[in-house]
């Protein structure tokens, strides 16, 4: 029997179903600096959609953290045990002087705004299926799995938001993992290995982090970049694959790790898409699961740069431009969005005639 969790509580209807906490950001002492890493790019994002006027505190879904109960559906005990080991955790973040911290600090302030992005991840999740859309500002932990972290990853918060939804929400029993950071998406792969209700289609630089050919044998539809890929190129192979993908199945809920680390310049990912091609690539995906009235929850996982925060909330205005998220539609629940536009339009039209 699943265990009450707060994390399913319902959400106010009056708000976005975007989820976000203060609590997702990360700074002691300056050691955040040693990581490439922009450990306060969650907050950014959501300070450009204030100032944009998308959205205002009260109107953001907070997310709460995921408890050891919570956390408990997909990892093992021993495993979070070993998250009480300060080097163990300084070797999943790659930040090395973590090792010496004493552990209730690590534990406060790295390992908590882990766990609240992942509470932030598994409510999105429910939020999605309820609204049509969903986006968690952080989570996207796509390198850990049920009993190993690594590559800044210590939850698997990808796999305990579909876990969550097989077993807590009635007509959920497919999913579709589109995973387009730069890294292939090795946890969720290990952890959905066998498990044929999840489909994964992933796109990474076939050079880099982690290599983890074992994990591979889980993807359905592998997308493999070469050094420097560039816009169109990286396009072409998107569209054709979302489409692919979700012809091949349709699921009931599209998991979208939208890492921001193909940017062009990024340490770490190696690709040299500019920032109007991510812009680009969120459509792509948004149009596909929209236009199919499937729904889709987004997690915005790597993006190692300083001009990341500001190409992920221009992404999410585009998606609002173009009428493919709205608050209107998300509290109507997963309709199409063109026919809300007609609908909305024609009521337009008769407010004009109206006026003359």
């Amino acid at each position: 029997r699943p265990h009450r969790t707060e994390l399913y509580e319902d959400a106010p209807s009056a708000c976005w179903p975007i989820v976000y906490s203060p609590d997702y950001n990360i700074t002691f002492m300056g050691l955040e600096k040693l990581h490439p890493f922009d450990a306060g790019k969650w907050g950014k994002v959501i300070n450009f959609l204030k100032e944009e006027k998308l959205i205002a505190d009260d109107l953001i879904v907070q997310a709460q953290e995921a408890t050891d109960e919570d956390l408990l559906v997909v990892h093992s005990r021993r495993y979070l045990n070993k998250l009480k080991w300060s080097f163990v955790v300084a070797t999943i973040t790659e930040i090395p002087p973590v090792a010496f911290l004493p552990n209730f600090v690590v534990q406060r302030k790295v390992l908590k705004p882990l766990r609240t992005q992942t509470g932030g991840t598994i409510m999105a999740g429910k939020l999605a299926v309820d609204r049509g859309w969903a986006i968690n500002v952080g989570g996207g932990f796509h390198h850990c799995s049920s009993d190993k972290g690594g590559g800044f990853c210590a939850y698997a918060d990808i796999t305990l938001a579909i876990k969550f939804l097989f077993e807590r929400v009635q007509g959920v029993s497919k999913a579709t993992i589109i995973d387009l950071d730069a890294h292939q998406g090795n946890g969720h792969e290990r952890d959905f290995m066998d498990d044929h209700r999840v489909y994964i289609m992933d796109a990474y630089n076939r050079y880099i982090y982690p290599g983890d050919g074992f994990a591979k044998r889980a993807i359905k539809r592998k997308v493999e970049l070469e050094w420097g890929t560039e816009d169109a190129e990286y396009l072409q192979k998107v569209h054709t694959h979302v489409e692919g993908a979700l012809n091949e199945l349709k699921p009931d809920i599209i998991v979208y790790n939208a890492g921001t680390d193909i940017l062009d310049g990024d340490p770490l990912g190696g690709l040299a898409i500019s920032p109007q091609g991510i812009v680009k690539r969120d459509e792509v995906v948004f149009k596909a699961a929209r236009s199919r009235r499937i729904p889709i929850l987004m997690v915005t996982s790597g993006g190692y740069q300083k001009r990341t925060a500001r190409i992920i909330a221009d992404s999410i205005l585009n998606l609002h431009n173009l009428g493919l998220i709205d608050k209107e539609l998300a509290t109507s629940g997963a309709e199409n969005p063109r026919v809300e536009q007609m609908i909305r339009d024609s009521a337009k039209g008769l407010t004009n005639l109206s006026l003359q």
